[in-house]
């Protein structure tokens, strides 16, 4: 057989938020080669050593290629789409009819740089009526979602940083150096450790490779960022550092922030943070004389004791000092994609959980509950869970927990490119495109002033008999007979019509059905797929539910939209971004703000801010009884799910993609392992309150003593064999998490280390 000849063509990275620009040659249905994209409007060539190995996604042993159904003796079955379809959809509406929504969760859905499936999924759950929606952002970034509801008066609200023109940043609980988050990380990082005029912090336990950089390391003890922080935010205040003007026109509450932080011991708490008091003084003078400050943070701050409350606190650093709202500083963005949404839990419409009683922050649910939804909520359990792009046996805490969870469940559907942990408990499974297959595209456009969006083009011919998660879950609406198979008069409307008139009839007769048939409006999705998307070119029909989102963000933001160099009125510039997105294929800029435009992002009516939050003042008065430190069982504290050159959230199962660090080793000071009689390379027994794993040991003079890492997107079965490096999470307990987000404590888990007996 003769192979293709090799082309070249553009793409995007799918491993995290940047989702840089690539460039690639493809042969025989293959990437051959991967490089930056140049003509990426954003990362302009840029990537790191990961992107280049997508072909290990891309083509591995454990790629799905039909549809699977679980026999009786465990095993799987080949079975047809109509099939799987069929069952799946009665079995769900037997469970809904007989059970209620409380019945039904989503996991998952959208993985990472997966998102515009997610879109689709989601319909699943007004099928269901149910609103149980579990994802990794909820086990992540929940605690900041629901401080900016507080501060900006929307938890859509969202904070980004400008960095790359910062003359001083403070980086904290993060190492952008692995995990990125920043634009073109390491050249970012690079030029500001060139420029004398700029200074770098970094606040981490560890010596990671940003703190190398950095013009000051401040190695904090792990767990005490809320004390270090609310430190630093009370000398502003004593020293009357503040911007007075900033807090005067943009902001309300500032005096009560006063007075509560009038009672935060600042000497005291520096030293429970174990850096010296001084340094800090001179820090948090600095950074607030400093032109342009921001501040930077991840989830060594979002994965540790008082989670929600770091949130608030990292956030009054830069609002206190008025770093916001211009270059440099840290701002709010527009937002394209609607993934998040503002659920106040105020709001009595807000259902909760019926076990922990947990209301949704974002819309969203924390994975941590989800094991006790199942096996403790009685008859108004779960009983019915859709996985999709997710894979919760190994990344969501206490492994054990979730194996016995969706053992118990009446139906477990899992949609995937690849054969997961949890995809060999389902009792379907539905293979998708991988996400070179299809049309898709990632929704983390978090940028400003400037903010952009990368439709990624399908690249290769999809394997198998698979399908993408548009086609996917429709096809499940259908069977259920939420939504008809046809729509005649729309899609007939939708052939004669076209962008010269803005699509003004099909979206005419659309709002006219949804009118007759109200029941249909939470479908748009799929019924605009059926109808308009039929009309597209290059069977992009996916894609059609950009065009009411392109109109929608033109509207908003009509100015910028205009700034950013689309010609149109009010009437069709939305039109024109859609089609524009539609053609370029190293994407595009959306839009272009100017600084000021911040203001009009806040929520509140009257644009500004709200300093005081009363359940954070509860929290910040409770620090002061808080025990964190190590016990004699526990001596130990790990930090779990560190960022390393070749780990990259389980998206790569072959572990042959690794050139180094197959192990996943366990970082410890070298002088914690001559007390544990320890040398590199060597065995220890990894011993939590709730779990133990066996782990390879790697001395590391950057540790601090008493702190030991661990990397996470290891442990997977690849093809059947035994696993390979730490499962961490049967280490993790689902109990150990913020109070109010439900977010797990990942980078404070007390351990134990002992020699491996035979």
């Amino acid at each position: 057989m003769t192979g293709t000849a090799p082309r070249q063509d553009v793409t995007a990275c799918i491993l995290c938020s940047r989702n840089c620009g690539l460039s690639v040659e493809i042969e025989d249905n293959q990437f051959k080669k991967i490089k930056g994209d140049v003509n990426h409007p954003f990362t302009q060539g840029y990537i790191c050593q990961k992107a280049a190995r997508l072909q290990h996604y891309q083509q591995h042993a454990d790629r799905l290629t039909t549809p699977l159904k679980r026999q009786a003796d465990g095993s799987f079955k080949e079975i047809s789409w109509d099939q799987a379809i069929q069952e799946i959809a009665e079995q769900l509406v037997q469970i809904r009819d007989s059970h209620g929504g409380t019945a039904f969760a989503t996991v998952g859905g959208g993985g990472q740089g997966n998102h515009l499936g997610a879109a689709y999924g989601r319909q699943l759950l007004y099928a269901m009526q149910s609103f149980y929606a579990y994802n990794s952002l909820a086990q992540e970034k929940t605690g900041d979602f629901w401080v900016n509801g507080r501060l900006f008066g929307s938890q859509a609200c969202h904070t980004t940083e400008d960095v790359e023109h910062a003359d001083y940043v403070l980086f904290i609980g993060t190492n952008p150096f692995q995990a990125h988050g920043i634009p073109n990380a390491r050249d970012t990082l690079k030029q500001i450790k060139k420029d004398p005029d700029r200074t770098m912090v970094v606040f981490d336990p560890r010596v990671t490779e940003t703190a190398k950089q950095a013009d000051i390391h401040v190695q904090l003890k792990p767990g005490t960022d809320a004390y270090l922080m609310s430190a630093m935010i009370a000398i502003l205040l004593k020293e009357e550092l503040y911007d007075q003007q900033f807090i005067q026109q943009h902001t309300h509450g500032f005096d009560e922030v006063r007075q509560v932080f009038k009672a935060i011991p600042i000497e005291q708490y520096i030293q429970k943070a174990d850096v010296p008091v001084g340094l800090i003084y001179q820090i948090v003078r600095d950074f607030a004389q400093a032109k342009r400050g921001c501040v930077r943070i991840d989830l060594g701050i979002q994965h540790t004791l008082n989670t929600t409350l770091n949130g608030y606190l990292e956030k009054l650093l830069y609002l206190l000092t008025g770093h916001f709202g211009r270059q440099g500083s840290n701002n709010l963005h527009s937002m394209f994609i609607p993934i998040l949404s503002h659920t106040d839990e105020r709001n009595p419409k807000y259902r909760r959980t019926v076990y922990h009683k947990m209301f949704p922050i974002s819309g969203f649910f924390p994975p941590n509950i989800l094991p006790d939804e199942i096996l403790k909520a009685g008859e108004k359990r779960i009983r019915a869970v859709f996985v999709d792009s997710c894979n919760p046996l190994l990344t969501y805490p206490d492994t054990a927990a979730y194996e016995q969870a969706f053992r118990s469940l009446e139906l477990l559907v899992v949609v995937d490119v690849a054969m997961t942990e949890t995809a060999r408990l389902a009792d379907y499974i539905l293979p998708a495109h991988s996400q070179f297959e299809k049309w898709e595209f990632t929704g983390f456009n978090l940028e400003f002033p400037k903010n952009g969006f990368h439709l990624r083009h399908p690249l290769f011919k999809a394997q198998g008999d698979t399908l993408p998660e548009a086609e996917i879950y429709t096809r499940l609406l259908e069977a259920m007979q939420v939504i008809p198979r046809k729509f005649p008069i729309l899609s007939k409307v939708a052939e004669k019509d076209s962008a010269k008139t803005a699509y003004l009839a099909y979206f005419g007769a659309l709002g006219a059905s949804f009118v007759q048939h109200k029941q249909l409006i939470p479908y748009a999705a799929s019924i605009v797929y059926r109808t308009l998307g039929q009309t597209l070119p290059d069977d992009a029909a996916s894609t059609a539910l950009l065009l009411p989102l392109c109109m929608q963000y033109a509207a908003q933001h009509f100015k910028a939209v205009k700034r950013a160099g689309y010609a149109g009125n009010r009437f069709n510039l939305g039109v024109t971004l859609f089609q524009t997105i539609l053609k370029q294929r190293s994407g595009v800029v959306l839009s272009q703000h100017d600084c000021a435009d911040v203001w009009e992002l806040i929520a509140y009516k009257d644009k500004k801010i709200r300093l005081a939050i009363p359940e954070m003042f509860i929290e910040l008065a409770e620090l002061k009884h808080q025990k964190f430190a190590a016990t004699a069982e526990y001596p130990f504290i790990l930090l779990a799910g560190e960022r390393r050159s070749y780990n990259a959230n389980q998206i790569y199962r072959d572990p042959a993609w690794r050139k180094v660090d197959a192990e996943g080793r366990l970082r410890i000071n070298p002088d914690d392992a001559v007390a544990l009689g320890v040398e590199t390379g060597q065995m220890l027994q990894c011993i939590s309150e709730h779990g133990q794993i066996q782990v390879t040991v790697e001395l590391d003079e950057g540790m601090r003593k008493g702190v030991v890492s661990l990397p996470h997107g290891y442990g997977l079965s690849y093809a059947g064999a035994e696993p390979v490096g730490p499962q961490l999470n049967r280490l993790t307990s689902t109990r150990h998490c913020d109070p109010l987000s439900k977010t797990p404590y990942h980078k404070y888990v007390p351990v134990r280390l002992q020699p491996v007996t035979v």
